[in-house]
């Protein structure tokens, strides 16, 4: 099986000043197609700025970074967005959802961009809202929703375009504990059922148990890698 996401000796250095900052150092990894891994680590070990490569959003200093099998760091940006736009569904800690939309027009944004139907956009939006428990609450703008529920329309616009990777940026960040349990189930059941690619980045040890798949980084590298059982229950 070849890997849907692989990295190869990635680095990553931002110049503050006369400072060089190096992020990332020498990260190798490969995600699996199907897989559901977490990237945990704290606060300025690097975690979210590998997930920003991960998920093409930046790129690397050095190595390299294969999407699909694609060389991704000799792409054009145009090329770039095409294929993160087809491939890739983002969920963010600040939900960065649009104030003045409804739920319905925030899931079915990404779709215009890749060419869906109004029709098309409409009946995914709505089933994805649905199947996330938010069926009445298609028409509400997000001040009128709980953090729960901006959070489960982020959900349904990251599989709007029915991508094949998810990534999470502290997903329940900003949620209570409760709440925060809601939202890594629903994540557990796209993934059990749909077989999607999932990956989350937490300094969180309760949502990193969730994942088959463990990643501690510290200081922009990684420092142990491993395969755990995932947990069908949040544990307390």
């Amino acid at each position: 099986m070849d890997p849907v996401i692989k990295l190869e000796d990635v680095r990553k250095t931002y110049q503050l000043g006369k400072v060089e900052l190096e992020a990332v150092r020498g990260i190798s990894l490969e995600i699996n197609p199907g897989a559901f891994v977490t990237i945990m680590g704290p606060s300025g070990s690097g975690k979210s700025t590998l997930l920003n490569m991960i998920g093409c959003l930046d790129v690397p200093s050095g190595g390299k970074i294969f999407l699909k099998g694609k060389d991704v760091t000799k792409m054009t940006e145009t090329q770039l967005a095409q294929l993160r736009g087809r491939t890739i569904g983002f969920i963010f800690q600040e939900f960065n959802l649009i104030p003045n939309l409804t739920a319905l027009e925030n899931v079915t944004l990404p779709m215009i961009f890749q060419g869906k139907s109004e029709e098309e956009r409409k009946r995914r939006g709505a089933e994805l809202l649905s199947s996330l428990g938010l069926k009445d609450r298609i028409k509400h703008q997000p001040a009128e929703l709980s953090g729960g529920e901006r959070q489960r329309v982020a959900i349904a616009r990251a599989f709007a375009n029915d991508p094949e990777v998810v990534i999470a940026d502290e997903p329940t960040g900003n949620l209570d504990s409760t709440t925060g349990k809601k939202i890594m189930e629903v994540l557990t059941n796209f993934h059990n059922k749909e077989g999607k690619t999932i990956v989350v980045v937490t300094h969180d040890p309760n949502i990193a148990g969730y994942s088959e798949e463990l990643v501690n980084i510290k200081d922009g590298q990684i420092v142990k890698n491993h395969v755990q059982a995932q947990k069908s229950v949040w544990e307390k």
